[in-house]
């Protein structure tokens, strides 16, 4: 794959093609099973013997790439081993068939209603990680109205559909204080998008009932007081909550880093927390720092606004959604996660998000 936007990477200059090959291993067995990884576990893939992998890993070690837990003879990565990996090591493959057309499948069944096709796609890449899913949706407020369409539910009841340029949607029930009449509805719904029609949601919010409130009076519907009396509602600004869908917190709290009390606790308040993950994808350094559908990958102390020393990573890609600006696809899982799978996850998703 092409160089990705990971950051400065780790000094590796002096690395022989036989430490990175041995350090690679290391990390991919320790990926794969969470226990530390002995020389012997690394002989059974390579023709050298345990002695020379032994002294191999001594060198990485003394380099800053493998630690050596107090409480076994084998290695576990840094995050300055991670960091090589991921860099310089991994190959990301793609998903497979089956993979690739649910993620897809999902995505176009509720295109144009981002906020649905956010909470469905959080929870299928969650599930297809194990680890926490993650979709920000653009910031709304900024977006400009193409159209509004009001759809009669029952005789007092109506659901907005506020079409944005880009091609996403937002959906608002409403109740009327008079019985709705398609006919007159026909008729305001025109009259409302002559008058709304090319502002953005916050414009229309702020100065929406100068613009329409001479229409009230003839309005036998009852839409036009639905827009006056719950404009702040119907146009509201971005609630940092409601931007960011999460799946899989369940898969993340089963996780062996996380089964300490204190562990738990930090990383269910980092799942539950809407406005923190909000904050923690907006950093520049995740979704400014690469191009819509690129991933970037943070390991551990890379990340800020997570407790101080807590063992999580987070791979991110950005997406653009035309004149309704930048969302984000995310994976966040402890360091030991499978970085290629989840760069290649991301990737995927935000390209489907980005071209719909």
């Amino acid at each position: 794959m092409d160089a990705l936007p990971f950051g400065l990477p780790p000094d590796d200059a002096d690395l022989s093609p036989r430490e990175r090959d041995v350090l690679r291993r290391v990390v991919q067995r320790f990926i794969d099973t969470a226990a530390p990884v002995g020389s012997r576990a690394v002989a059974d893939d390579v023709d050298l013997s345990s002695a020379s992998i032994r002294s191999t890993m001594a060198r990485l070690e003394s380099a800053g790439y493998l630690g050596h837990p107090h409480t076994s003879a084998g290695r576990v990565p840094t995050e300055q081993g991670y960091r090589l990996y991921v860099d310089g090591l991994m190959d990301v493959a793609g998903l497979s068939p089956d993979e690739a057309e649910l993620l897809r499948e999902t995505v176009r069944r509720r295109l144009g209603d981002l906020e649905a096709v956010a909470h469905e796609t959080s929870r299928l890449l969650g599930r297809l990680s194990r680890l926490l899913g993650v979709v920000l949706t653009p910031r709304l407020s900024e977006g400009r109205l193409e159209r509004i369409e009001i759809v009669p539910l029952a005789s007092h009841r109506v659901l907005f559909v506020l079409a944005l340029r880009g091609g996403i949607a937002r959906t608002v029930t409403a109740e009327t204080d008079a019985e709705v009449v398609p006919e007159a509805l026909d008729r305001v719904v025109q009259r409302l998008n002559e008058r709304l029609a090319g502002l953005t949601l916050d414009e229309i919010r702020r100065t929406g009932a100068e613009r329409v409130g001479d229409l009230a009076e003839s309005d036998g519907s009852g839409v036009v007081r639905i827009v006056l009396r719950e404009g702040a509602v119907l146009f509201r600004a971005d609630d940092p909550g409601r931007r960011a869908s999460i799946g899989g917190s369940h898969h993340l709290v089963s996780q062996p880093e996380f089964q300490a009390p204190e562990a738990v606790r930090d990383i269910v308040e980092l799942a539950a927390s809407e406005r923190v993950v909000v904050h923690l994808l907006e950093q520049p350094a995740l979704v400014e720092a690469a191009a819509p559908g690129r991933a970037v990958v943070r390991i551990g102390r890379e990340i800020g606004g997570i407790p101080d020393g807590a063992p999580v990573s987070v791979v991110a890609a950005p997406y653009r959604l035309g004149a309704a600006g930048t969302g984000a696809v995310a994976v966040i899982g402890p360091t030991r996660m499978d970085y290629a799978r989840a760069v290649a996850l991301v990737e995927h998703l935000a390209g489907l998000l980005g071209r719909g």
